[in-house]
C-alpha cells in the first residue's frame, strides 16, 4: 500500500494507490472513478501516567437465546430433529417420513396415548403390515437440514421403544447417504420389548466423504406395531460431554475471549405466555423427564440445553455466569402483580440460585450433585426478568423490589440487574439494549460519557449494528467497533456487555432475526466481520483507561486506548469508517520507554457490503503484522473501512 505510513497489504486486501499526500483516488464503479480528498491528520495524545479509571474485568461476554435455531439445530449437538414428535408439521409428522423397502407396507401416526414417561406422553406409532428381513419397513429422520457425517467417527444413539409383540424382533439403525442410498454405518438393537425401554447404539463411519447429505433410518423386518420416542443421535461433543455442544461453535466462542455468559437468554426466558417461560425445573435431569416447550420464535425447544447444561457451558469456557430468573412477565402481556401471587415465582428463582450456587448440603444443591456436578457454580450477577420496559402494567418496579429484598436477604453478595429503569430504588446494575444502524451508533458513541456515576452500573445486555443478513457485513463491524470504543472509554460505568444474537442457522427457514454474529449449517460454521471485531476488542483489553484526546478527528474516526501495566502493554484501537485513508499522529507521554516495534492487527473490507458467508468464510478476517518505528511519537495511517489494534510495549 503506497501510503506514507507503516501499513501493510494483507493477502485479502484490495490495493489502493495514494496519488498525493492529500488525495486518494478510489474506483467507484466499473467505469467511473472519483478522486476523494484525504482528511487531515488526527492528532492523538495519550498520557500513560494519568489513568482515568479501571476497566471492568468482565466487560465483554456472551448473550444467547433460542432464536435462529441457536440451540436445537445449532450449538446443541443433537442431530435428530423433532426427536420427541412434538412438531406435528402439515399433513404429517415434521422431519420424519415413512420408508418402505422392497415390498414392505407400513404407516405411521402420532399416538397421544402412549409415551415413555409422564413428561413425554405421546409417541410415533409405526404400524407394519408387511415386512421381512429383506424387505424392511421403518421411518427416516432428515436432521437439521441434513446430518453431518465425517470419516472414521463414532456417533452415539439412543431411543425409547416398545412393540405390541416380541415377534417384531430387532430394530436396525442406519446412517444413509441421501444421494447414493448406501448405509455408511449400521447398528442393530436387540428384540423389542412389549414395555417401554431405552435402547442405546453406536454408529461408526468408515472412509466416507465428509458431508451433511445424510439421514437416519430406523427399520424392522417383521409385521407388528412399534412405538418410538426420544430418538437421539450425537456426534463427538466439546470435551466429550454427554448431551453436549458442537466443538466448532464452542471453539469460536472461546476465541472471543468472553468473561461471562448471560443465560438462558432474553425472550426465551419469558416465553410468549407464562406457561411457555423457561421453567428451569423442567429442564434438568434425564431427557425423558423433560417435557419440552414452545419457544417464542415459534418452534419447539427440546430443552436438551437445560439449566445444568447452560452452567456447564460457562464452565467449559471458564467464564462467569450471569443468571437471569423469570420475574413474572411474559412477552404477550401476561404478568403477575407484586404480592402473594408472585411468591411462587420468587421461590422458584431462589431455588434456581440454590441449584446453581448451593453446596450439596442444600436441597437444590443436592439435586445438582445427584445429577453429576457436586461443586457449586460461581455466580455473581442475577438478572431480574428481561426487557421489562415492555410491561405496560407498571408492575415491574414492585416485582423487582420483591425479588431484590428476598434474594439479598439470602444472598447479600449477589449483584442484581434490573431490566427497566426504576423510580423508587437504585438497582445494582441496569440492563440497556441497543439495536441500531451503523450511522446511529456513530452518532451515539458518546452516549455514556456524561452519565451520572452515582447511579446504577450498566450492563449493555443486548446490542448490535443491524446491517447484513444472515450475518453482518463490514459496515456493521465498523458500527460495532465504534460503539465498543465508547464502551471501553466508559468501562468504569459499563461492567458487562454482550452482543446479540450470537448464532444463526443459515439454511432456508433457519433465521428469524437478521444481522447475527456467527453463522453455520449442519457441517461448518463461520464468523461475520462483526465477530472478528468482537474478537479483536476482547483480545486486546487493558486494565485501565489512560487520559487521552484526539484533535482534528474526522466524522467517522473513532478510537479507544487501554493499558495493562502488569504486561507493559498499551492497546490502541482505531476505527476508520470512511472510504478514504485516515492519517494519525500519535504521541504518548508518561512512559520512560516505548518499544519501536508494535503488533498491528487489521480487519478491513473493500466495501461496506462485503461480508463472510458459509461458502466464503474468510473474506474478512484479521491480519497481523509487525510495524517498525513506533515509539513515543510516530505517524500512522488507517486504511479505508478498517478496524485496527496496535499493541505497544511501554514501561
Amino acid at each position: 500500500m503506497g501510503m506514507a505510513s507503516r501499513n501493510f497489504t494483507g493477502g485479502h486486501l484490495k490495493m489502493r494507490q495514494v496519488l498525493t499526500n492529500t488525495a486518494l483516488c478510489v474506483i467507484v464503479g466499473a467505469s467511473t472513478g472519483a478522486c476523494l480528498a484525504q482528511p487531515a491528520a488526527v492528532t492523538l495524545n495519550i498520557q500513560l501516567d494519568k489513568p482515568v479509571h479501571t476497566v471492568s474485568p468482565t466487560l465483554y461476554g456472551l448473550m444467547t437465546e433460542e432464536i435462529n435455531y441457536s440451540y436445537d439445530g445449532g450449538l446443541y449437538a443433537e442431530m435428530v430433529r423433532n426427536r420427541t414428535f412434538q412438531d406435528h408439521g402439515f399433513g404429517g409428522v415434521a422431519h420424519w417420513n415413512i420408508e418402505h423397502l422392497g415390498n414392505s407396507v407400513a404407516s405411521m401416526a402420532i399416538d397421544r396415548t402412549e409415551g415413555p414417561g409422564a413428561a413425554l406422553e405421546h409417541s410415533l406409532a409405526l404400524d407394519v403390515k408387511q415386512a421381512d428381513a429383506t424387505n424392511r419397513a421403518g421411518v427416516r429422520n432428515e436432521g437439521y437440514w441434513g446430518m453431518a457425517l465425517r470419516p472414521t467417527t463414532t456417533y452415539k444413539g439412543s431411543l425409547y421403544a416398545k412393540a405390541d409383540s416380541a415377534d417384531v424382533g430387532p430394530m436396525t439403525a442406519d446412517l444413509v447417504n441421501d444421494n447414493t442410498g448406501k448405509s455408511v454405518a449400521s447398528a442393530t438393537m436387540p428384540g423389542l420389548s412389549t414395555e417401554w425401554k431405552k435402547y442405546e447404539f453406536t454408529l461408526t463411519t468408515g472412509k466416507i466423504e465428509t458431508s451433511a447429505q445424510n439421514h437416519l433410518l430406523l427399520t424392522v423386518g417383521h409385521p407388528g406395531k412399534v412405538w418410538i420416542d426420544l430418538v437421539s443421535l450425537f456426534p463427538p461433543t466439546f470435551t466429550n460431554r454427554e448431551n453436549g455442544n458442537r466443538p466448532d461453535l464452542m471453539e469460536m466462542m472461546a476465541a472471543m475471549h468472553p468473561k461471562f455468559l448471560r443465560l438462558p437468554g432474553g425472550n426465551y426466558l419469558e416465553g410468549d405466555q407464562i406457561d411457555e417461560r423457561f421453567d428451569w425445573k423442567n429442564t434438568i435431569g434425564p431427557l425423558v423427564d423433560r417435557p419440552t416447550h414452545r419457544s417464542p420464535w415459534n418452534y419447539q425447544s427440546s430443552d436438551g440445553t437445560g439449566l445444568l447444561e447452560f452452567l456447564e457451558w460457562s464452565e467449559d469456557l471458564k467464564i462467569e455466569t450471569v443468571l437471569a430468573v423469570y420475574a413474572g412477565y411474559s412477552l404477550k402481556g401476561d404478568h403477575i402483580n407484586p404480592g402473594p401471587a408472585l411468591v411462587p415465582f420468587l421461590q422458584d428463582a431462589l431455588d434456581e440460585i440454590e441449584f446453581a450456587t448451593g453446596d450439596a448440603s442444600t436441597k437444590w444443591g443436592a439435586v445438582r450433585a445427584k445429577l453429576g456436578h457436586p461443586a457449586p457454580f460461581a455466580v455473581k450477577y442475577i438478572e431480574i426478568g428481561n426487557e421489562d420496559w415492555f410491561d405496560k402494567s407498571g408492575s415491574y418496579e414492585g416485582r423487582y423490589a420483591q425479588f431484590y429484598k428476598a434474594i439479598k436477604a439470602k444472598y447479600p453478595q449477589l449483584e442484581l440487574i434490573a431490566t427497566a429503569p426504576l423510580k423508587r430504588m437504585k438497582p445494582d446494575v441496569l440492563d440497556d439494549h441497543y439495536y441500531k444502524r451503523a450511522d446511529e451508533f456513530f452518532a451515539d458513541v458518546k452516549h455514556y460519557d456524561n452519565v451520572d456515576r452515582n447511579g446504577p452500573k450498566i450492563f449493555v445486555g443486548e446490542w448490535a449494528t443491524r446491517e447484513g443478513s444472515p450475518t453482518t457485513n463490514m459496515g456493521a463491524a465498523l458500527g460495532d467497533a465504534a460503539w465498543m470504543t465508547g464502551m471501553e472509554r466508559n468501562s468504569d460505568l459499563i461492567v458487562l456487555a454482550s452482543y446479540a444474537p450470537l448464532f444463526v442457522n443459515v439454511n432456508p427457514g433457519g433465521m428469524q432475526w437478521e444481522s447475527n454474529l456467527i453463522g453455520y449449517d449442519a457441517l461448518t460454521s463461520y464468523g461475520s466481520p462483526s465477530y472478528y471485531a468482537q474478537v479483536l476488542f476482547a483480545k486486546y483489553l487493558g486494565t485501565e483507561v489512560p487520559a487521552s484526546s484526539a484533535n482534528g478527528a474526522a466524522e467517522r474516526f473513532f478510537y479507544s486506548v487501554t493499558r495493562d501495566p502488569g504486561k507493559s502493554a498499551v492497546y490502541l484501537k482505531l476505527v476508520n469508517a470512511s472510504s478514504v485513508a485516515q492519517p494519525v499522529e500519535i504521541e504518548m507521554t508518561g512512559a520512560s520507554n516505548v518499544a519501536s516495534a508494535a503488533t498491528l492487527e487489521t480487519l478491513t473490507g473493500a466495501t461496506l457490503a462485503q461480508t463472510n458467508t458459509i461458502s466464503s468464510p474468510t473474506r474478512i478476517v484479521p491480519v497481523q503484522t509487525t510495524i517498525k518505528g513506533a515509539g513515543t511519537k510516530f505517524s500512522h495511517t488507517i486504511p479505508p473501512y478498517s478496524i485496527q489494534v496496535l499493541e505497544l510495549k511501554a514501561k
